[in-house]
């Protein structure tokens, strides 16, 4: 595993991250180590759904569709 430094951090970015360890009863290392891991993630699903959407759509790409307004006034009407 790597180790990482990370220098001229806001002295109130740190209080916070200290109190939110202490809230979830974790050292400071522990918090940033967990939020890090937490924001990597959700970034990289985010972008694996933005990918598998975009081939979904691609899927789709020269069919016609259908206003749903239009298909939403057929059911009403019958």
């Amino acid at each position: 595993m790597g180790n990482l430094t990370i220098r001229n951090l806001d002295d109130g970015v740190i209080d916070r991250l200290k109190a939110q360890a202490k809230a979830n009863q974790r050292s400071l290392e522990g918090e940033v180590r967990h939020v890090l891991t937490r924001e990597v993630s959700e970034y990289l699903r985010t972008a694996e759904f933005l990918e598998r959407a975009d081939a979904l759509a691609r899927t789709t790409t020269g069919t016609g569709h259908t206003d749903s307004a239009a298909l939403i006034r057929e059911d009403r009407d019958r």
